[in-house]
């Protein structure tokens, strides 16, 4: 019996493929069955889609996806010869990332409503990092900034890493990012968390309030990490998929593993999964097509 592969579009070590080689390792106990991670990082996880897109229908080959899946269609466009929606089952999602606005020592604000105020205050002055333009940072900037009618200065970096360091060094005043990113420096002080954009308060850091609770509306981007399949997978198989990932997400020992890493598991599955993705979908597309966000 072959390996079923686990197609990851990012390299190794990165939080979406840590995720990916949990759940593996559980699928594969719980099947009785082996998975193998193969990791084809490179042009926005596009090429681990296609990679998914192209193989048969048999469930010998998966994509494990995250957030930024349902961000292609509004970036490339008809560029991408597959549909996010159309081309792919939406198995489920086990996982999600809290997402949490956080600033540095350069903005005094220790509350969302005195920074809210302080970016109303100077209109386009205050700086918000993220790791480039039409990253799932860049489009939670946007979409909260227009639901508050706020206005930030955006400043795209090259990935992740360098925005945390120039937000602990004054450079840049704000950045959204997954809790698990800069927990460590929000628990030592050197980052202040202001609201985590969630429907609920996160397990990981309890005192931290929602948007909702803390004035900045009801705003919710949490960075999820799910499998799916290529379009018209058999049932059954769809089924043993659900199975194992609902599985997954109930282990105590998934749990502990995933907490460590600022991560929470979780289970939504089928149908619910898959509407999620479509309204994802058309809510990055709109806003890409209203405030002229493209891919490079």
């Amino acid at each position: 019996m072959k390996p079923v592969r686990l197609v990851v579009g990012f390299a190794a070590g990165g939080p979406t493929d840590v995720v990916a080689r949990a759940f593996a390792d559980y699928a594969g106990r719980a099947l009785g069955q082996a998975f193998v991670v193969d990791n084809k990082p490179g042009a926005n996880t596009i090429l681990a889609a296609q990679a998914v897109f192209g193989s048969p229908a048999d469930g010998y080959t998966l994509l494990f996806g995250a957030s930024n899946h349902t961000m292609i269609p509004a970036l490339y466009g008809s560029r991408v010869k597959f549909d996010v929606v159309k081309s792919f089952q939406a198995i489920c999602a086990v996982a999600t990332s809290p997402t949490v606005l956080v600033t540095g020592p350069a903005i005094a604000s220790r509350t969302l409503k005195d920074f809210m105020a302080a970016v109303r205050a100077q209109p386009g002055k205050v700086t918000a990092g993220s790791p480039g333009v039409g990253s799932s940072v860049h489009f939670a900037t946007e979409m909260f900034a227009r639901a508050n009618g706020l206005r930030f200065n955006h400043v795209p970096y090259k990935g992740a890493a360098p925005v945390v360091t120039d937000l602990m060094g004054g450079q840049l005043d704000s950045s959204f990012a997954t809790l698990g990113s800069v927990l460590p420096q929000i628990k030592s002080g050197k980052l202040t968390a202001l609201a985590v954009a969630a429907p609920k308060r996160s397990t990981l850091l309890p005192q931290l309030p929602t948007f909702a609770q803390a004035g900045g509306g009801d705003f919710s981007a949490d960075a999820w990490y799910g499998v799916f399949a290529p379009a018209g997978t058999p049932a059954p198989i769809v089924k043993a998929l659900e199975d194992a990932a609902s599985g997954f997400s109930k282990s105590e020992a998934a749990a502990d593993r995933m907490r460590s890493l600022g991560i929470e598991t979780t289970s939504l599955c089928g149908a619910p999964f898959a509407d999620q993705v479509r309204r994802e979908v058309a809510t990055y597309s709109r806003v890409a097509q209203e405030l002229e966000i493209k891919a490079d």
